[in-house]
C-alpha cells in the first residue's frame, strides 16, 4: 500500500467480535505492508548486529599489525553503515506507512459506522467513549500494528546474535544465550499492573472528555443559570483524577524502563569481567572480547524494541476492545432488498405506537412525554425500538412500513432517501450558507423557496450584514461550527430550510419550532404546508398553531395512538389531549368551549 492510495477503496469488514480479533483483522489487513516493515528491519538490525565483527577485526588487524585486514574491516564498516542508513530509513517509511494505513482504515469504519446509525450512534454509545475511539485509541492501535514489525525484526536479530555468539565464542556465547532470556522476560510481571494503571487512566480520561463535551454543549445554558463555576469545578475535579492516573502510570513504565535498562547493564559487566579474566588466560583473544562486547551492547537496542512493543500493546488492547464495541453497533437488518427501484411511496405506518401517517399528507403528532416523542421519530427514520423504550420485543424489533415495505428491507441509501428525520437539535455544519444547503434534494425546491418557507429573511439579512466581502451575499457568508453564531432560533429554521430543500418523499420534523416565537411560528406553518403539497409530513409538536394547521392529528398515550382527529376535534372531544396542548394542570378548571377555540 502506498500513501497516494488512500482513502482505501473499500475499508473491509472488521472482525469485532473481541478486541483481540480486531487487531488481529487489522493486522492482516495490513500484511504486505507489515512483511515489507519486517524485512527493513532485518536488514537495519542485522547491519547493526554484524558491525561488531568488523570491529573486532579490525582491532585485532590493529594489535597484529596487520594492513590487509585492516582495510579489509574497513570496508565491511563502510558497507555495513550504508546498509544500516538505507535499512533504517525504509524501515522507518513502511512503520510509519503501516501506520497511516491503520488509523485510515479505522476512520473510513468509523465514518460508515456514524453514517449507517446517524443520531442513534449517540444513543447507543456514550458521546465520551466515541471521543476517546476517535481520537486516542486509534493512535494507540496504529502505534500497535507500527511497533508489530519492528518487534519481529528484533525478536529474529537477538536470536541470530545469541546463536552466533555461541558459535563465534562458546564460552561467552553461552553467558549471553542464559542472560538475554532473561533480560526479555524481567519485565512481565511488571506488564498487568502497567496496563490496569493505563487502563485507569484512559477511563478517567473518558469522562473527563465527556464532562468537558457537555459542559461546552450547556454553556448558555449554565450562564443563564449561573452554573459555570459548579461546572468548572467538576471539571477540574476530573481533570485531576486524570492527572494523578497518568502520573501513577507513568511511573510504573519508568519502572519498567529502569529494568530494561539495568539488567541489560548487568549482563554487559558480567560479560566484561569473565571475558577480561578468558582475555588473561588466552583463552580468546582481543579482538574476540571486543566483537562479543560490541554484540552485547547491541542487544540494548532490539532489546528496547521489545519494551515499546509491550506497551504499545498494553495500550492497544483496551483501546481495540473499545473501538470494536462502537464498530459493532448496527442497525437489525442491513437491507434485504436488493436492485435499484424507486424509493417506495405510501402511507408511513409505525407498528410499535400504531401510527398511520397518510402519504401527501401533512400530520402532526402529540405526545406527552417529549423522550417519547424523540423516540418516535428515532423509529420513523429506520431505527426499531426494543423492549426497554416501548414495549416491542427485544429479540424481534420492529420496522416502520412505507407503502407496505419495512424500511430494514431496504438498502441504508434507499432508506434515507424516502424518509429524513430532522432531530429537535439539528447540527449545523460549519461553512458558508451556500455549503450548508447544498444538499442531496429532488430538484423540486430551491433554496429560495425553501427558507422563505422556513422565514429565514431576518437570518438572511443579519448574515449578509456580516459577510466577509462586499457582495453582501448571505449565500457566501460563513457558519461557524454547530452555528454558534446565530440564535436558537435561527438555526432551527435554517436546519428546516435545509431539509424542505431535500425535499424527501417523507419528511419527519421534531419539534421543528421550539424556538421561535408565535407570530413566526404561524408563518412557518403556513409556508411549510404550502411548500410540502402532495409529500407525506410528519410533524411532533405540541404547539396549537402547528396543530391547527395539519390535516390530521395523533395523539399518542403512553406510547399508543389513542385518538385521530384534526386539532379542533380533539380540543372538544379529548380532555387528555387538550391538557397535553394546553398546559392545563388537575387544579385548573375545565375550558370552556370559547376559550379553547380562542387559544387554538
Amino acid at each position: 500500500m502506498h500513501l497516494r492510495d488512500l482513502p482505501h477503496t473499500d475499508p473491509g469488514v472488521p472482525d469485532v467480535r473481541t478486541g483481540g480479533t480486531f487487531l488481529r483483522w487489522l493486522c492482516r489487513q495490513q500484511l504486505g505492508g507489515q512483511l515489507r516493515a519486517l524485512c527493513w528491519g532485518l536488514v537495519n538490525l542485522g547491519a547493526i548486529a554484524s558491525f561488531p565483527l568488523p570491529v573486532g577485526l579490525a582491532v585485532q588487524a590493529v594489535v597484529d599489525r596487520d594492513g590487509g585486514r585492516l582495510g579489509v574491516a574497513a570496508g565491511l564498516i563502510v558497507v555495513l553503515g550504508a546498509l544500516i542508513a538505507l535499512g533504517s530509513t525504509m524501515l522507518h517509511r513502511a512503520s510509519v506507512t503501516n501506520w497511516i494505513g491503520t488509523v485510515a482504515r479505522m476512520q473510513q469504519l468509523l465514518a460508515r459506522k456514524t453514517t449507517e446509525l446517524g443520531s442513534g450512534m449517540t444513543r447507543r454509545v456514550a458521546a465520551g467513549e466515541i471521543a476517546a475511539v476517535s481520537t486516542g485509541d486509534l493512535e494507540r492501535i496504529g502505534w500497535f500494528v507500527e511497533a508489530l514489525s519492528r518487534f519481529g525484526a528484533s525478536v529474529v536479530t537477538v536470536v541470530g546474535v545469541s546463536v552466533a555468539l555461541v558459535f563465534y565464542q562458546p564460552q561467552l556465547g553461552v553467558l549471553v544465550v542464559l542472560g538475554v532470556p532473561v533480560l526479555a522476560l524481567a519485565v512481565l510481571p511488571l506488564l498487568p499492573p502497567a496496563t490496569r494503571r493505563a487502563d485507569v487512566q484512559r477511563d478517567k480520561a473518558g469522562r473527563a472528555t465527556e464532562l468537558a463535551s457537555d459542559t461546552v454543549a450547556g454553556l448558555r445554558v449554565l450562564r443563564g443559570i449561573g452554573g459555570e463555576e459548579l461546572f468548572l469545578r467538576r471539571y477540574r475535579s476530573a481533570s485531576q483524577e486524570v492527572r494523578e492516573a497518568a502520573v501513577r502510570s507513568a511511573r510504573m513504565w519508568s519502572l519498567i524502563s529502569a529494568v530494561q535498562v539495568a539488567l541489560p547493564g548487568l549482563l554487559l559487566v558480567a560479560v566484561v569481567w569473565y571475558g577480561t579474566r578468558l582475555a588473561l588466560d588466552g583463552s580468546v583473544t582481543v579482538g574476540q572480547l571486543v566483537a562479543v562486547y560490541s554484540a552485547v551492547a547491541f542487544l540494548l537496542f532490539p532489546l528496547q524494541n521489545f519494551e515499546e512493543f509491550a506497551q504499545a500493546s498494553s495500550f492497544a488492547r483496551p483501546s481495540a476492545k473499545r473501538t470494536a464495541r462502537v464498530l459493532a453497533q448496527s442497525r437489525p437488518a442491513g437491507g434485504r432488498t436488493t436492485g435499484h427501484e424507486a424509493p417506495p411511496t405510501g402511507d408511513l405506518h409505525d407498528p410499535v405506537s400504531g401510527l398511520t401517517a397518510p402519504a401527501g399528507r401533512l400530520t402532526a403528532v402529540v405526545c406527552g412525554d417529549p423522550d417519547a416523542a424523540g423516540r418516535l421519530a428515532e423509529r420513523l427514520g429506520g431505527h426499531p425500538a426494543q423492549h426497554d423504550e416501548d414495549g416491542a420485543d427485544a429479540d424481534s424489533p420492529l420496522s416502520v412500513v412505507l407503502g407496505g415495505t419495512p424500511l430494514d428491507d431496504l438498502p441504508r441509501d434507499a432508506a434515507r432517501g424516502a424518509v429524513l428525520v430532522q432531530d429537535k437539535d439539528p447540527m449545523l455544519l460549519s461553512g458558508t450558507l451556500g455549503e450548508l444547503l447544498d444538499v442531496p434534494a429532488s430538484g423540486h425546491v430551491d433554496a429560495t423557496k425553501a427558507l422563505a418557507a422556513a422565514q429565514c429573511d431576518d437570518v438572511l439579512a443579519a448574515l449578509a450584514q456580516a459577510s466577509v466581502d462586499d457582495s453582501g451575499d448571505p449565500m457566501r457568508t460563513h457558519i461557524t461550527e454547530r452555528g454558534r453564531s446565530l440564535s436558537g432560533g435561527q438555526r432551527q429554521r435554517l436546519a428546516l430550510a435545509r431539509s424542505l430543500v431535500a425535499d424527501p418523499e417523507v419528511l419527519v420534523l421534531d419539534e421543528p419550532t421550539s424556538a421561535v416565537d408565535a407570530h413566526t411560528e404561524a408563518r412557518i406553518a403556513d409556508g411549510l404546508r404550502e411548500i410540502r403539497t402532495g409529500r407525506t409530513t410528519v410533524v411532533l409538536t405540541s404547539s396549537p398553531l402547528l396543530l391547527d394547521r395539519a390535516e390530521q392529528v395523533v395523539f399518542l398515550h403512553e406510547g399508543k395512538v389513542v385518538a385521530e382527529a384534526t386539532h379542533r376535534e380533539l380540543l372538544h372531544s379529548h380532555p387528555t389531549y387538550r391538557a397535553v396542548v394546553t398546559r392545563e394542570t388537575d387544579s385548573e378548571p375545565a375550558m370552556s368551549t370559547g376559550t379553547t377555540e380562542e387559544t387554538a
